[in-house]
């Protein structure tokens, strides 16, 4: 069955097929996939993983056409965006 497996960082974006067999895990499906080997830094104890935007566990199993997605930690307060934004309004306003 075909499944896809995304990840994206600053400057990387994958979007890989993979034909897997009927039953295959979310891991099973990012290990087939190679995105480990792209991104050997990725740890997949420690990122959150989830399909078609929904939080899953590596063992959970994959239906056709399922999006295996590979989330980053947060690295913005997103409270603070809104402020931001207006700071940076701001000083548009000043030119």
């Amino acid at each position: 069955m075909q499944v896809s497996v995304a990840y994206a960082e600053p400057g990387q974006q994958l979007w890989l097929s993979v034909d897997v067999p009927e039953g295959s895990t979310v891991q099973q499906a990012i290990e087939s996939s190679g995105v480990l080997t792209r991104c050997p830094h990725l740890n997949l104890k420690k990122q959150r993983i989830g399909v078609f935007g929904k939080i899953t566990k590596l063992t959970a199993p994959l239906e056709a056409g399922d999006r295996v997605e590979i989330y980053r930690p947060i690295t913005v307060d997103p409270k603070t965006i809104p402020q931001r934004k207006i700071a940076l309004d701001d000083e548009d306003d000043d030119d």
